[in-house]
């Protein structure tokens, strides 16, 4: 699909659909209406608030009686004053999917909404916009075999009667590899385990760094063993699929800046081991790899927007399954930095894998850690869908990832790693327990990965609820949302 933008006036548009966006203020409504009048459409002329008002997320097609631009969608923005990025985004989102419903191969998308408002800068409103529309386009659809009815879009046109800025059309191209990011990192969240498990994570963010130019290098059990890694070690042992550790990094001539490492837990599927999960909805553990997915995602990203800035990416991958050779709760863990965990639930695998992970961070001499993980269901019985759990050591990092989460709408909301919390993951027999009862289970979760970090400032992400959607949302379907790419990339363009 090409996305571009083009100056004409309204007369001269030609294609199979005009979008004209509208405020539901009545004199900006008015304003967007008047604009269509050379059109001479003469179901304009008979509207009133009853067939279309202009609030937020409604919509109205007419058919014009003209063949060269034989439908107008006319989409509600809400007020004018309460206008956002996300709202956006939305209604982008809400367009796209009424053209590909229509199964119409073009639109033409009207801009003088936004771009003669200037609420917001041109190119975060063509960002916004550009991005919308892919990710709301978004199915993973490879394995059904019927024809697909949906049409293939093959052009969106974005039309001012001015010339568009420079800026605007850099947000588009920019809005374009934000999306194809994020799709990639659904594309991994989405594939079932027979699919993506350790090896093919690997493979894929090897042919990834071929493509964009950034070095991976990839270590089994063997190595892994050797390290010491007895997190990662512990928890593949009852599959029959070998483990993975996955080193990135990008950038490295930008490495007198300072370096930011990005660590992802990489559970290509999650049975719970011994103390198994229940039946329903264990199909969703296939996406136990978001944040896996959410690093190479942000690769993926920070080579395409040519960053200048040093990342290295950590990726400790597993399949955690029970049989005779697992991990039993009970056991003791050696981690790399030498610390020990006793395992009190096996399902608790994620920290003990990122445990390895965090303290081979300190290899790098980074200045930040952020890590990404689904790693509790506590986070989602507290935030719900909407929002990701942080956690953090400093206040300034995570400040600035609440600033690029309102940007980006991939929200992060902060909880407390009180020392109190500590004490509940104290153990008789070993360094740490990797659990600490029913309740704070997000927090305590977080106080175990603190016990295994090293001399940097450190963010801990929990996106358990953010990355595994159980509904559609405006732009985002049901299943793997490949959330924290566009947080992460946006955070990055600002860092320092």
């Amino acid at each position: 699909m090409n996305i571009q933008v083009r100056t004409k006036t309204i007369v001269s548009i030609h294609d199979e659909l005009l979008v004209q966006f509208c405020y539901s203020d009545k004199q900006k409504l008015h304003k967007a209406l008047q604009e269509l009048s050379p059109l001479n459409i003469q179901a304009l002329k008979h509207l009133d608030d009853n067939d279309f008002s202009g609030k937020e997320s409604s919509s109205l097609l007419l058919f014009t009686g003209n063949r060269s631009l034989s439908r107008l969608l006319l989409v509600g923005l809400g007020n004018a004053e309460n206008l956002t990025l996300e709202k956006i985004r939305r209604a982008f989102a809400l367009a796209a999917k009424k053209l590909q419903a229509l199964t119409l191969a073009s639109g033409s998308l009207l801009l003088s909404s936004f771009v003669n408002e200037k609420l917001f800068s041109d190119y975060d409103t063509a960002v916004a916009a550009t991005e919308a529309i892919k990710l709301s386009l978004y199915k993973f659809d490879k394995y059904i075999t019927k024809e697909k009815k949906d049409s293939p879009i093959s052009q969106i046109t974005f039309v001012h009667k001015n010339i568009i800025s420079q800026p605007f059309q850099n947000g588009i191209r920019d809005g374009i590899i934000l999306a194809d990011a994020s799709i990639h990192a659904r594309n991994l969240c989405n594939a079932p385990g027979n699919e993506i498990y350790p090896e093919t994570l690997a493979k894929n963010a090897q042919a990834l760094g071929r493509q964009l130019k950034f070095s991976v290098m990839v270590f089994g059990r063997q190595k892994i063993q050797q390290l010491g890694m007895g997190g990662i070690i512990g928890v593949s042992k009852g599959s029959e699929k070998e483990p993975r550790f996955i080193i990135l990094e990008y950038g490295k001539k930008f490495q007198k800046k300072g370096t930011v490492a990005l660590v992802g837990k990489g559970v290509t599927f999650d049975t719970g081991g011994i103390s198994i999960k229940p039946a329903a909805s264990m199909a969703e553990m296939k996406m136990d790899m978001s944040g896996a997915a959410a690093v190479i995602g942000t690769f993926h990203a920070a080579a395409k927007l040519k960053l200048q800035k040093h990342l290295i990416g950590l990726i400790p991958s597993v399949e955690n399954m029970p049989s005779g050779t697992a991990v039993k709760p009970g056991d003791i863990i050696r981690h790399y930095n030498g610390k020990t965990s006793e395992v009190d639930n096996t399902d608790a695998e994620g920290r003990l894998i990122l445990a390895d992970a965090l303290s081979y961070a300190e290899k790098f001499h980074p200045e930040l850690v952020i890590d990404l993980a689904t790693l509790t269901g506590a986070v989602v019985v507290a935030l719900g869908h909407y929002a990701t759990g942080m956690m953090g050591n400093d206040d300034a990092t995570m400040s600035a990832l609440k600033i690029a989460g309102e940007k980006t709408y991939e929200r992060v909301w902060q909880l407390p790693l009180f020392d109190e919390y500590e004490k509940l993951i104290k153990s008789d027999v070993a360094d740490v327990k990797n659990t600490g009862g029913r309740w704070g289970g997000a927090i305590t979760a977080g106080w175990f990965l603190k016990k295994f970090i090293g001399k940097y400032k450190w963010v801990h992400l929990d996106i358990a609820g953010t990355a595994i959607l159980e509904s559609d949302q405006e732009y985002t379907p049901r299943g793997g949302s490949g959330v924290g790419v566009r947080l992460l990339a946006e955070f990055l363009k600002n860092w320092k």
